[in-house]
Order: C-alpha cells, then structure tokens, then sequence
C-alpha cells in the first residue's frame, strides 16, 4: 500500500518561533508585523514584545532587533508602546548611532492627544541618555512644562534634572530652572510641585560650585515665603513629597521665636502620621528648630515620646529598628525623659535579636535611682535566655548599670548569683563583670572573692573569662588561700593554654602573687618565667623577658612596677565622644543614627570605617613587573574594587602566632632595660642558693627561682637560603599560584618604631625589600593599615615564595601569610623574610 502524501505544511504564524535562533525569529516576526493592518495585528506585535523584553530580562543581547522595534513603534496599544519604550531606553546608551531613529517617534508621540502617551514618550526621550541627542530634548521638555496635563508636568520636572546631567549647559541656557522654580510657586497640582523642589535642589546644589548666581537660587528655596508656601500645602504631598519638604524645613533658619511656633504649630498634626518616615522628619524639625530655647526643646522631648514608642511597636521589626535607633540617640543626649517609660523598652519573645539588643542597650542609659531594681530584675530573667548572644548582652547590661549606680548592694548580690548558673558563657561573663566592678568598688571585694574563690579554672573555657578569674587570683591573692596553688595549676598548663590575652594575665598575675606570698609562688614564679621566655607569642615573650630583668635589676624596683597602690576606677572609658554624637545628632533621620556614625566615614572613601581586604585576588588588577630600578609594585586608588583591611581575614587566624605555631626563634634585644651585656642569657636559671631574696647587688635571681636549669644550647642557626636577585613573576601567574597552592606558615611580626613611622610613604618599604631580593606586585590600604603581596625566588631553582603582609602602623604589627612552591623551605624564607622586616627603617 502507497504511504499517505503528507498535507503541505501550514504557514508559521508571525508569533510561533521557527527554526532559527531565538533573536533572530523575533526580528522575522517583527518585520512581519511592521505595517501590518490586520485586525489581530495589536495582539500579535503586543505577545512578541513581550518575548522581547522577556529575553532582555532574562539577559539575552537583543539590540539586533532596534530597528525592527522602531518599525512596530507606531501603534495606539498604551501596553505595546509601554514595552517599546522600556526597550528603546534599555538600548539607547550602548546604540547612540541607533538611537537616533527612536526621535521620530518618540517626538510625534510627545504631541500625542492621549496624556498618557505624551508622559510616557517625554520619559522615555529624556531616559535615552545620549549626549548626541540633546537638541532634541530641550524643546519637548519646555512644551511637557506647559502642558494641561498634571502627569506630562511631572514628567517634564524630573526630565529637566535629567537633561542637566546629561548637557548641564544646555539645561541653563533653556533656563529650564526659572521655568521649575515659577511651575513651583503655581501648579495646583502637589506632586508637580514636590518634582520640581526635588529636580531644583538638585540642578542648583551642582550647579552652585560654579555660579554664584546659583548659590543665590538656592538661598531662595530656605526662604520664608517658599517654606511656609510648601508647609501650607504638606497635606496635599505625598509621603515621599513631605519627606522632603520638611527636609527642607529644617535646614529654615527662623528670623524669630514666633516663626519657630508657627513651623511647629503646621506641623503638629505630622507626628500622628502612619508613615514612620513622616514622623521622623517631623521630630528632626522640630528639634533642629528648638536647640537654641532650652525649654521648648525639653518640652519638644516631652512631646514627641508618645509618637516614637507608637512606631516602635506597630510596625515591622526593621522599622521599630529603625525607630529604636533614633530614640537610642535621644536616649544618650536627655536620659531623665525617658526613665518613667522603662517597661516600653522591654523585650518581647517575638523581637528579632538586633531589636533586642538595642533594647538593652536603652535600658542600660536609662537607669536610674528609681527604677535601676526592676530594669535589673528584668535583666536578670534574660540571663537563661535561649538565644545566647542576648544572655550576655543581658548580663554585660547588669554589669553596666552597677558601674554607673552608688547603690549596688542588690545589683552585686545578683551577679554573684550568676556563677551559680552551670553555663560556661555566663560565668565567663560575671567574671568580667565582677572584676570591672572591683575596680570601681574595691570595698566588695570580700563577699565577691568568697565566691570567685569556689570557682575552678577548669570549668571556665573562654579565655576572657579565665583571664578575669586569673586577674583576681593575683590582684586578692592575700584574701584567697588557693591562689598560688591554682595559679601552679594554670602554670603546669601552659603549653595547653591557646590564649594569648590568658597567658598575659598568668604571667602578671604570678608576679603580683609572688610579691604578696613568696614562699608558696617562688617555684610557680620561676616555671612561669621560663615558660613566658620561650613562648613564640612576641608579647607573652616580651613582657617574660621584662619581668626577669626587672627582677634581676631590683626587686623592690619590680614591685612598685608590677603591685602598687591602685585607685578606684571612678569613670570607664566611653566609646564615642561628645562630638561625635552630636554629629550624628544633626544627622538625625538618615542612616547616621542607624550606623551610629556621621555619614563622612561611611561615605567619603578616605573616612571609610573599619577595613575589609578581600581574601581573592581575582579582584586585583596587579600590573606586569616594572623594569629593573622601578618599583614594581602598583599602588592602587582607592575604589570599590581595591584591597581594604581587615584587622580579622576571612581565612582561619586561629593558627596565627599561637602558642604551638611554627615560628623562627625570637631573640631578645640584649639589654631591655639599661643592664649591661653580661646579663646572662633568658632561659639559663641556675640553681646556685637558698630560696630567699634581697635588694643587694649581688642578688641571683636564679637563686631564688630554684629551677637548678642548666644554661641551653644556643638554638641552631636557620637553614641557609639564598634568594634571586631578579625574580620574575608576572601578576598572572601570581594569582593562579596564590590560587593553588596552599598556606605553608601564618605569623605575627613586630617592625621597629622607626619603620612604622616610615611606612607613611609605603614605597620605602617596597624599595626596601627590593634590596633585599623580595618584590611586591601589588599594595593597597591607608594609614595606619596596609597590605603588601610581595615574591621571592630560591636562587637557583623555580620555586616561588608567596607573601601576604597586613601592617597596622598604629600596633607596629605585621601578619604574614606565606605560601611556597618548596614547603620545605617556608620556615627559612620566613626568618629571612623577618630579619629583612625588622631592620625597615632602621638604615
């Protein structure tokens, strides 16, 4: 049987995708639908824009198709010419050439009689954003200014602030701002007249670096006929709109008090608003209005108490975050106000963590006299919280609240009921706490030892915690009968303890114990120095090696250093000054208050915060190696893409400089404090009397530590290394081996003053390690804060050392971290490295 003949197949429709690629079968079907006068032609151009824009959003490149979308332009669809629009403004900067043919049409459609379209067609003619297309924008945007239609004014007002960043000459020789400031001061309409206040800020904020006669305009719009013209009408704005009028009301310098009361009196009715941006700005003018009267302005804080605690819990966390910042810092400047509205600050299960802990923070300021015993016993029931940051945020709250109190019989009875708790974090805590407490109030020392002294150091893990406890087993060891015994235990530990901060602690507290009970410390006291003098931490070796000497040149001496008479501590440090505040103050109702900082240190990128260096390098564009004699290290402007410091990098640092890390052997200066150079070496303590101590010159310090040490052998010299004098490495390369290979040491170095003191040019540094046969290939940062990627490579061979050093002027530190194509070799390059460092600055 013959097979069946297949019926012709049907011709594809305009809007089915044939077999060609996805671009291109849009432009085919687009070229059919140009001109087309078929009565399902709207429908079918409306589904193949939509394709169109669908492929743009979702990345695809279909500039291809510009002229085929002018083509379908002409149409009376509002929605396909909504679409055409979108396309064209998308396309327009990237085609210039192309964007012409857009003028045709987007011109005819400006006259459209729909005002819809005339809006649409002047938006999208000002968003083109093409220098070459300028002239035709001048007189669209001065017809849009005139016309009957509140929409196409909008439109014509922002478009005016448009055409002024594209051409700003021709935005003032059309003296397009005259014609915003007269629409201003006429239109009936509010949100036109909030476009053009915004579009006129704007053109004569940048305008005014340049003309006088633009700083003169400016002054215009503070003016009392412009302020109480735009407060008048602030019902009529939107809530954007009365955002910024009363912006502008605040920066309004009043003639007199009576001017200030009129302001205040049309704005009453602004602080019951739903908006919380609308209260805010309110407040800030009120405030701002009021700084000279100090009893309105303490009357104004009265006033606006009510407003704020309404917003803080009727909208969303991120709002009542926000709010809660604000009354934070009104908090901080007039806490009596706010004492009697304690339980508003009170934590609720539902708060998110950041909202709890402002909250605290509030509480904390807002103690007093009064009501310091039910903020404090609402305090204490957030201790067994769940969520532990907010436990010892509770608990540092306590703590904070003592120190500020003359009472604190109730407060101390509290803490103390803490170290009950079997909770590691919160003992660690209380600790802190209790020994910040007994610097101010040493008279609780005995009831606070008494129960410091049932504590074990095995139960506390956290090192600030343990440092505590080990501060007052030294500082009372007189009034704790295991002190010396427990600091022994400590000390058999050692090698156990991680914590720099820990060791520190232990090596002073020793000290003091010894001083006050000598015979049970004296072994402790000698195991502590020998353990401190061959410690590979720099400071626990450096203040070891200091107490030795200092003991060796007079103990009488060393006591007055390490144990004298102390004073009570009557004021702790505050965070952030008084100028400070008051900074963020007048920047009240912007992100200042919510980053509790003026604005120019996060915005300004020379007063930028805390640095963050970015861990890939993939972000650096390091520069090929300069020629022989030249630096070939590139320092970099600072952008958004440059290395910024961090004082903690992404990378673990828990191995950085610890006690068990792999470090060159430090040697110590031989005369620290003025002894002659026959002071025998650090770690030799030799046995060569009895236990007891004296002042006279002929006191043997290892006498009295008893160790009977014999004297160690000097350690050996490093193995010998020798680098090439000129290595290359291009920055690619550089980047794929600091890629691949991995971490073969990190560790902490110090630099000589004078080479801190040097490294305000960095190039000194760079040329310095040059000398030494170690380029740089790429530095970054500002005072105090550096970082440097420096190379080197072994004398005659291809491997390469890889070298990421962060210098901190300010502690005279540097952090390497070192990574090698011979891992054998990193410990030599390092010492090498280091010896190179140290001697920066000092030729």
């Amino acid at each position: 049987m013959a097979p069946t003949v297949p019926s012709a197949a049907k011709s594809a429709s305009p809007s089915q995708p044939s077999g060609k690629s996805e671009v291109a079968d849009l432009k085919q079907q687009l070229r059919q639908l140009a001109g087309s006068r078929a009565p399902d032609a709207d429908d079918q151009r409306r589904d193949v824009f939509k394709r169109v824009i669908s492929c743009m959003t979702a990345g695809i490149d279909v500039s291809a198709a510009f002229g085929e979308m002018v083509l379908c332009s002409a149409t009376s669809d509002v929605v396909t010419k909504k679409m055409c629009y979108l396309y064209v403004g998308a396309h327009a900067r990237a085609h210039p050439d192309l964007a012409l043919l857009t003028i045709n049409f987007l011109q005819r459609d400006c006259r459209d009689q729909d005002p819809t379209i005339r809006g649409l067609a002047l938006r999208s003619l000002c968003s083109l954003r093409v220098p070459n297309l300028v002239e035709y924008l001048v007189t669209p945007l001065a017809t849009g200014l005139k016309d009957p239609s509140a929409y196409v004014r909008m439109i014509a007002a922002v478009g005016a602030a448009k055409l002024y960043h594209i051409s700003a000459t021709a935005c003032i020789d059309a003296d397009l701002p005259a014609s915003l400031k007269a629409l201003m001061l006429s239109d009936p309409d509010a949100q036109v007249v909030a476009n053009c206040l915004h579009a006129l800020q704007e053109i004569w904020t940048l305008e005014a670096a340049n003309s006088e006669a633009a700083a003169r305009e400016i002054e215009t719009l503070y003016s009392k006929p412009v302020v109480f013209y735009l407060l008048n009408k602030i019902k009529e704005f939107s809530e954007w709109a009365q955002c910024h009028v009363l912006e502008l009301a605040s920066k309004f310098l009043p003639s007199d008090n009576n001017e200030i009361f009129d302001i205040m009196n049309l704005l009453e009715d602004r602080l019951q608003h739903a908006n919380g941006a609308v209260v805010l700005s309110t407040i800030k003018v009120f405030l701002h209005l009021t700084m000279s009267m100090t009893d309105v302005h303490q009357q104004v804080y009265e006033r606006i108490k009510a407003p704020l605690l309404t917003l803080v819990g009727a909208g969303s966390p991120e709002q009542s975050y926000s709010v809660l910042c604000h009354l934070h810092l009104l908090v901080m400047r007039a806490p009596m106000l706010f004492s009697s509205d304690y339980k508003s600050f009170y934590c609720q299960f539902s708060d998110p963590s950041y909202v709890k802990k402002l909250k605290l923070e509030m509480l904390t300021a807002i103690a007093n006299e009064s009501n310091t015993y039910e903020i404090v016993t609402e305090l204490c029931e957030y201790a067994g919280n769940v969520d532990v940051p907010i436990a010892r945020e509770s608990i540092r709250a306590v703590g904070k609240i003592a120190l500020q109190q003359y009472d604190v019989n109730a407060i101390v009875d509290r803490l103390l009921q803490f170290l009950e708790m079997d909770k590691d974090y919160v003992t660690a805590e209380t600790l802190v706490l209790v020994k910040d407490l007994l610097r101010k109030y040493p008279q609780w020392s005995h009831d606070c030892i008494a129960v410091v002294g049932n504590i074990s150091s095995k139960n506390i893990q956290e090192p600030k915690g343990k440092a505590a406890l080990i501060w007052m087993l030294g500082e009372y060891s007189q009034d704790m009968h295991d002190a010396p015994y427990v600091l022994e235990s400590l000390v058999e530990n050692w090698d156990e303890e991680h914590s720099p901060e820990v060791r520190l602690h232990l090596l002073t507290a020793v000290m003091k114990c010894f001083f006050k009970r000598p015979p049970e410390t004296q072994k402790a006291l000698g195991a502590t120095l020998a353990a401190g003098l061959s410690d590979t931490h720099q400071d626990v070796h450096d203040r070891a090696l200091f107490y030795y000497r200092l003991l060796q040149y007079d103990p009488a001496v060393a006591e007055r250093v390490v144990n004298p008479p102390k004073q009570a501590v009557s004021v702790f440090a505050d965070t952030q000054s008084s100028e400070m505040k008051d900074r963020i103050f007048d920047e009240f109702n912007s992100l200042s208050v919510v980053y509790q900082k003026p604005s120019y240190m996060f915005t300004d990128k020379e007063h930028r915060g805390p640095f963050e260096y970015s861990e890939d390098l993939t972000n650096l564009a390091v520069g090929a190696e300069a020629p022989e004699n030249v630096i070939s290290a590139q320092r970099y402007q600072e952008n958004d893409n440059d290395l910024l410091l961090s004082t903690s990098d992404k990378e673990d640092n828990g191995t950085r400089a610890s006690n068990g890390s792999s470090t060159s052997t430090y040697n110590a200066p031989s005369d620290l404090i003025g002894l002659s150079s026959q002071t025998p070496a650090e770690t030799s303590l030799i046995n060569t009397g009895g236990p007891t101590y004296s002042s006279q010159s002929n006191f043997s310090l290892d006498d009295l530590l008893g160790l009977g040490v014999t004297e160690a052998p000097a350690p050996p010299p490093p193995p010998a290394l020798t680098l090439n004098s000129k290595p290359v490495l291009d920055p690619g390369t550089f980047q794929r081996k600091w890629g691949q290979l991995a971490l073969a040491l990190t560790q902490e170095c110090s630099l000589s003053p004078q080479g801190a003191a040097s490294l305000m040019n960095p190039q000194s540094l760079i040329r310095h390690m040059q000398s030494n046969h170690i380029q740089c290939i790429a530095s970054g940062g500002h005072p105090p804060n550096y970082k440097f990627f420096f190379y080197a490579q072994k004398d005659g061979a291809t491997a390469f050392f890889l070298v990421e050093c962060i210098v901190n002027t300010a502690s005279a530190k540097a952090q390497l971290k070192i990574k090698a194509d011979d891992g054998t070799a990193a410990e030599a390059f390092s010492a090498l490295f280091q010896s190179a460092l140290s001697k920066f600055g000092l030729s």
